[in-house]
């Protein structure tokens, strides 16, 4: 497995993984994957990464902005999502170290998660990426007509943004 740059020629795999995650009804508020142009402009442009055995993309992750304002241009929240059919095999471990690699090379001093409560592999991905529960968003929307928390992680770099920097 290699860890690699997304590419646009990528986006009708990791659009599928994405549509799998979707489909759980525990990784995102979103219904639907959006188009790859609206994809594009809501993530960074760097630290965007796929796993790849061979032709196969089993994974993939990016960051997003998580506000405009000058102050939280370090802040960055975090997607990873694995194909279904490789889950538990570690290449959401492996993309997740290599993501929190790339946003300290480009600046990031914190990353961000929100992570429904019922999504136990994720809450355990994060927290072995060394991640922490900041507090709990309750009942902050709703998805198919059910409200559902999400619980808030957060990681701070220990080489960006350092105490004493």
């Amino acid at each position: 497995m290699n860890i690699l740059p997304l590419r646009p020629e990528h986006w009708p795999a990791v659009r599928a993984i994405y549509e799998e995650g979707i489909a759980t009804r525990n990784a995102t508020f979103e219904t639907s994957v959006p188009t790859w142009r609206a994809w594009n402009a809501s993530h960074l442009a760097f630290a965007r990464l796929v796993a790849q055995d061979g032709d196969e993309v089993l994974g993939w992750a990016a960051l997003s902005r998580v506000s405009d304002r000058c102050a939280y241009a370090g802040v960055a929240e975090v997607s990873v999502y694995v194909k279904a059919s490789v889950q538990g095999k570690g290449i959401g471990s492996t993309l997740l170290a290599s993501l929190v690699g790339e946003s300290e090379a480009n600046g990031i001093w914190t990353l961000t998660a929100g992570i429904f409560p019922e999504n136990i592999s994720s809450i355990r991905l994060h927290e072995k990426a060394g991640f922490r529960v900041v507090g709990v968003r309750e009942r902050i929307g709703k998805l198919n007509g059910r409200w559902r928390d999400v619980l808030l992680f957060e990681r701070r770099s220990r080489i960006v943004g350092a105490a004493g920097e």
